[in-house]
């Protein structure tokens, strides 16, 4: 080997060796809550005793607007990934309680008072929830720097679960993109942008504030009854389009009427998931999916109170919830 082809190799390597430690020092890591070292919650601090009258003081006292969908066998889920689909059985009828008696009321007694009792069983990402900060984390922690190590025991996350994520009574704002757009849904896999949400915004006169809960309408939600059609490569936000919700438009909560909020494939081949990463593990910034936003659009309702809560499942990655959207005066 000639001296001149010994230095092109070794300059070849200490350009590969730069670029390797550039990469892994640009690498992106977990917020440090500016709430403390115990925060659990993230943005959702931003919520207080007085933003949370001053928008109860502006309901108008019309009907409520369900954000969730409903439950039911076959319904979109996550069982690609190999997790569980949601199933519910009988757990008594009132003709089983007659036939076996589990309560030893006796025949007349069955006969006279019928019994019905189910279960359920589910992915807790299935159908309308939220998700707390530790469903993602980067480089072994999730937000605030808690460990899966140190934190993440056989029941469950004994931080950052979704038992820990408050009541939200908050402004929301729905962002409708079809509509600005003029078509029904987007298309399958489409990247919403930036410029999207900006001029969607501007269409519809309305502005982000801090503590916003802001909703995204793809169009997605009309085909939900259909699992496949609804999770088939569905449109979702690209990294640009985050950053503006929350560094911009100070967003609290983010969240959409689809499977996974993110567009499909990521844009960074570092990270499978980076709207993901950025929103929990980065900002601490819950994200709610499967939103029904069908009536808010139908009826062009774009600012609102928004109240819902999680089940209190305790050491969970999500939970269910229920939230619901009362019109503003």
């Amino acid at each position: 080997m000639t001296r001149l082809s010994s230095a092109l190799i070794g300059a070849a390597l200490s350009a590969v060796l730069g670029a390797v430690a550039t990469a892994q020092s640009d690498r992106p890591e977990v917020g440090v809550s500016p709430w403390g070292a115990d925060d659990e919650i993230g943005r959702l601090n931003l919520m207080t005793p007085v933003s949370q009258a001053a928008i109860l003081g502006r309901i108008s006292g019309g009907a409520p607007y369900d954000l969730s969908v409903e439950y039911f066998i076959g319904m979109p889920s996550w069982q690609a990934a190999g997790d569980p689909h949601y199933r519910i059985w009988m757990t008594h009828t009132p003709h089983g309680t007659g036939v076996d008696d589990p309560l030893g009321l006796g025949h007349a007694m069955n006969d006279h008072v019928s019994y019905t009792g189910a279960a359920v069983s589910m992915y807790t990402h299935t159908g309308t929830h939220i998700d707390a900060l530790v469903h993602f984390g980067l480089n072994g922690e999730v937000w605030n720097g808690f460990t899966a190590e140190e934190h993440l025991g056989d029941r469950g996350w004994r931080v950052g679960g979704a038992e820990a994520l408050p009541p939200i009574v908050a402004r929301g704002v729905l962002i409708d993109l079809p509509a600005f757009l003029g078509v029904d849904q987007l298309a399958d896999g489409h990247r919403i942008s930036r410029g999207e949400l900006v001029g969607a915004l501007a269409s519809q006169q309305v502005s982000l504030a801090e503590g916003d809960v802001v909703l995204i309408r793809t169009g997605r939600m009309q085909v939900y009854d259909d699992a496949q059609a609804y999770m088939q490569n569905p449109p979702g936000l690209g990294m640009e389009a985050a950053r503006f919700l929350i560094e911009e438009g100070g967003a609290m909560i983010v969240g959409a009427d689809n499977l996974s909020f993110e567009a499909f494939p990521s844009e960074d081949p570092a990270n499978y998931v980076p709207v993901h990463t950025y929103l929990l593990a980065e900002q601490g910034a819950p994200i709610i999916e499967l939103v029904f936003l069908e009536a808010l659009a139908r009826d062009q309702v774009y600012e609102f109170a928004f109240i819902g809560g999680g089940l209190r499942l305790r050491g969970a990655d999500a939970a269910p919830m229920r939230p619901l959207a009362f019109p503003l005066r």
